[in-house]
């Protein structure tokens, strides 16, 4: 796909637009920009026309499901990576594919895995329980992760709780093709993101699962897929959230998470 750094990141609905998959992508990661539970054709047109150079993009199944205009729009802008999460469906696979896209999904177990591949996704998501925002809280990020690795044969992309270049460094060791990040892009200036919610992300420290934000929108998530968010507050965060100190350029942070990451893999062991 182009990438000169293993760095993904998540297509977080109400965070990750145009403008930080550009600036993503502009320092040599993949820029990901993404609709959530609110998510519509005229706001992925527009994020999209926001959106230079390679980048890919992010459907919740349920959303498209309600709205399949959602994988036209996408199909048609040609992305490097199509990710469609949250879903038994792969009847959108073999639609991608015909179009040349390749595709990703999120995963919670190495069953699911196992049934994605079967299926034809190229790419897996390997979600742990410590990702902010909605997920199945099943199985900790490297538990899972190795699991999947040692059950498929495909690229594998590990998220959830990846807070720092120690994360990335640890996922890649681990055998992950790269990291998937959510909450510390969130946080950038590029993002979406409230300049309340940036600040309440760089104060928090602890986090919360619950349903009881979707349920009050009148959002359909099932119940077993509730979100992550910082305690007290409907602002989606994962585990990772108390090693973000500040608000950071985003490719200033695939610059540094980068390069700290490759220092400490290069680091002999003692």
């Amino acid at each position: 796909m182009g990438l000169r750094t293993p760095i993904v990141n998540a297509p977080m609905g109400g965070a990750a637009g145009g403008r930080l998959a550009s600036a993503v992508t502009a320092a040599g990661g993949l820029g990901m920009l993404g609709l959530g539970s609110a998510g519509t054709p005229e706001v992925l047109r527009r994020e999209i026309g926001l959106a230079h150079g390679r980048f890919g993009i992010g459907l919740v199944h349920w959303v498209m499901a309600e709205s399949p205009e959602l994988l036209d729009i996408a199909l048609g802008a040609q992305p490097a990576l199509l990710s469609v999460s949250f879903g038994t469906d792969f009847a959108w696979v073999q639609r991608a594919h015909d179009a040349g896209v390749t595709v990703t999904t999120q995963v919670a177990s190495v069953e699911a895995a196992r049934r994605a591949v079967d299926a034809g996704v190229d790419v897996l998501v390997a979600r742990g329980a410590e990702g902010g925002g909605h997920g199945e809280p099943l199985v900790g990020t490297l538990p899972l992760l190795t699991g999947v690795l040692d059950a498929v044969d495909v690229p594998v992309l590990s998220a959830g709780g990846i807070g720092s270049a120690r994360g990335v460094a640890a996922v890649l060791a681990a055998g992950a093709s790269g990291a998937w990040i959510g909450t510390l892009f969130a946080a950038c200036p590029q993002a979406l993101t409230s300049e309340s919610a940036r600040a309440e992300l760089v104060a928090g420290h602890d986090t919360e699962l619950t349903s009881a934000h979707d349920i009050a929108a009148g959002y359909r998530w099932p119940a077993n897929i509730p979100e992550r968010v910082l305690r007290g507050s409907p602002v989606n965060a994962g585990e990772g959230v108390g090693q973000l100190r500040q608000p950071v350029d985003a490719g200033e942070l695939v610059a540094a998470l980068t390069a700290d990451a490759e220092d400490l893999l290069r680091r002999p062991v003692r």
